[in-house]
């Protein structure tokens, strides 16, 4: 098993898909609103995909896949935030130019040479997740860049599309979908493969992130934005990781899609080197064994369990919908020739059965756990090695094969022994081209077969849309500076890195901005107030992002009036995001009038107190005085001015 990879002699290459919603009020192309999430629904529809011929006479290999998987899709629709457009019965409206203006503001923050025209195109989405089979897209820019380290990644494309569903459940036959995120506009920004290590991916996600977010017509929060990452290797292919939801994520699950391919490229010579070179070579057998195994020991060979579990389920709405045709078979594969592959090394701590299992549960929709068992890791169980070698001897299974154990209904069975059989087919050509399902260990699964370059298409329903000069100057003159330049200038004053970009992510750098050039306030002091001071107020559920822009510059201008107001910033923000009146909160505060007879307080509050206890060390009574002090003038005099009259009163003492 390869662990630890030399990234360069592998030759790894990744590029990114950074998808991120953005902050319109109505959907990509109908007037739903955008943002309505729901968690109920007012009706339900029923669809099934069907593959179609194209122009040329051919089927799309992953329309196929999906065709076999004979899944039915039930979408749920809430009459809030769906009409019929999203259920391919009304024809697209026109499309949404406040979502271009957002894309074309990121075209310009990543230098990117923007179109003439704006063309809708169909891309193929079969896998049920938009009810029409295709997503409406659009490329608004081409061929930019952004500096990365010490050197520029490079920006294919910028494109505006639709969002899909959201999916509810993925069970069997059975997949449901809701509807609410359905066309949502979001701006879709394509890398070139530049990055060359796990580490790069995430920080290059993180930084087209910044991009995105630094405009503000972005929406944020967990599925606000999603990535895909396209991996390979020397001698490999492309493999798409799909909807990586967090950068953090992406290190781990790089570091196991080059592992795989580095160990698919062995299995590869091991197969060649015992003589498997093309499709014929591969020998498969299968044969119903559902009557040998009838008195087994363990639950998943014996109908009885099989139809125990059906029954269960078949009180859930939709369970018909779940199970495939036939009655329960147990179904024996012979791999003949190719032994000790099941047990193959390909990610951290999985093996090449792994592989097969994806393609079983997603194509077979045979997705109970385990979804088969074979000869090289059988379960152990009383009278195990016994039933193993009575199948094996009954199948007339060689020392050079290997067993695969399948079951379920019966055409599922057939069904799996064939994706068994093509799996081992592509494991000849080393890795295939897949788009492959994120896990939170850093691991991936099959989702489907990567689709081919060919999956897009004019779509005639759209006229194209024309992006005038002007349009496009009008968007540069009040576009905000990019991310990197702002960690320069903030960088001079001080401000630690990891402050910025959460200055940038959250929206603060666009605040600090603002009272830094309409209130004179100090550069350093507000990066510290936006970037790092709110952030407990934030945790304790005090709700300061309602505050408006025009109450963030009325309490900057009073820090600018009066300072000492800096000390009370807590409670006078707390004030603010509860009532958007500056004055009402300062009166509430007593913080809206000065004290003019600081000396005399400072003499009062030292007189309390016995002078010099002996039981105070070295500077432990002034602090103590300091508190006691601050407690009733913070807000109304400035704390260093209050430590310095207190520090020359005892010293006057001593």
């Amino acid at each position: 098993m390869t662990v630890s990879l030399d990234y360069k002699k592998i030759g790894l290459r990744v590029g990114l898909e950074v998808h991120q919603q953005l902050d319109t009020r109505r959907k990509l192309f109908c007037h739903c609103p955008a943002g309505v999430y729901t968690t109920s629904h007012d009706g339900a529809v029923l669809r099934h995909m069907r593959p179609t011929l194209s122009e040329l006479g051919e089927y799309d290999g992953t329309a196929l896949m999906e065709f076999k998987t004979k899944k039915n899709v039930v979408y749920l629709l809430h009459k809030s935030n769906v009409c019929t457009y999203e259920m391919d019965d009304t024809p697209p409206f026109p499309i949404n130019q406040e979502a271009i203006d957002i894309a074309i503001e990121q075209c310009l923050m990543l230098g990117c040479d923007i179109v003439d025209e704006v063309h809708i195109a169909r891309k193929q989405y079969l896998d049920g997740s938009i009810p029409t089979g295709f997503q409406r897209t659009a490329i608004v820019g081409v061929e930019g860049s952004i500096p990365f380290r010490d050197r520029r990644i490079s920006i294919t494309q910028i494109s505006v599309e639709e969002d899909s569903c959201r999916e509810v459940s993925d069970r069997g036959h059975l997949i449901v979908w809701r509807t609410d995120r359905l066309g949502m506009p979001l701006i879709e920004t394509v890398t070139g493969p530049d990055l060359r290590t796990p580490e790069e991916v995430e920080e290059a996600i993180l930084c087209i992130g910044r991009v995105c977010r630094s405009t503000g017509h972005v929406r944020v929060g967990m599925g606000a934005s999603r990535q895909d990452v396209n991996v390979s290797v020397a001698g490999g292919r492309r493999v798409e990781i799909k909807g990586v939801a967090k950068a953090g994520l992406a290190p781990a699950l790089v570091h196991g899609e080059a592992a795989r391919q580095v160990n698919l490229l062995e299995l590869r010579d091991e197969l060649r080197g015992r003589g498997l070179h093309e499709a014929g070579d591969i020998r498969i057998r299968h044969e119903d064994v559902t009557q040998l195994v009838a008195d087994s020991r363990l639950d998943h060979f014996r109908a009885a369990a099989w139809q125990s579990e059906r029954a269960t389920r078949a009180a859930d709405p939709g369970s018909d919908l779940e199970h495939g045709r036939g009655d329960f078979c147990v179904r024996a594969v012979v791999l003949q020739g190719l032994a000790r592959t099941l047990s193959w090394p390909t990610q951290p701590g999985l093996t090449f059965a792994h592989e097969l299992m994806g393609r079983v549960r997603v194509i077979a929709c045979l997705d109970q756990q385990p979804t088969f068992v074979h000869n090289e890791n059988w379960p152990d169980y009383e009278g195990s090695e016994q039933e193993l070698e009575r199948l094996r001897s009954g199948l007339d299974c060689g020392a050079d094969d290997a067993l695969i154990v399948i079951w379920g209904a019966a055409e599922d069975t057939l069904t799996a022994a064939d994706e068994i059989r093509l799996r081992y087919v592509d494991a000849l050509d080393g890795v295939p081209n897949e788009t492959r399902q994120p896990k939170a260990d850093g691991s991936t699964d099959f989702e489907r077969i990567l689709p081919g370059p060919d999956r897009m298409y004019p779509d005639t329903d759209s006229p194209p849309q024309a992006l005038t000069r002007s349009r496009v100057q009008g968007l540069q003159d009040t576009l905000p500076e990019p991310p990197w330049e702002r960690e320069k200038r903030y960088g001079k004053v001080g401000i630690p890195l990891p402050t910025i970009h959460f200055l940038i992510r959250r929206g603060g750098a666009r605040l600090v901005d603002l009272v830094v050039e309409n209130c004179g306030s100090d550069l350093a002091w507000t990066c510290y107030f936006f970037g790092e001071r709110l952030k407990g107020l934030r945790r304790s559920g005090v709700p300061v992002d309602r505050i408006s822009d025009e109450d963030w510059l009325a309490l900057f201008n009073s820090f600018r009036q009066q300072p000492a107001l800096r000390d009370a910033w807590k409670e006078i923000v707390s004030g603010l995001a509860e009532s958007p009146d500056l004055d009402t909160v300062l009166t509430g505060l007593g913080l809206d009038r000065r004290w003019d007879d600081l000396p005399e307080s400072v003499r009062a509050a030292v007189e309390t107190e016995p002078f010099q206890q002996p039981t105070y060390n070295d500077g432990q009574f002034e602090r103590f005085l300091m508190g006691c002090l601050m407690s009733g003038l913070r807000g109304l005099v400035p704390a260093v001015e209050v430590a310095s009259t207190l520090s020359s009163e005892l010293e006057a003492r001593t």
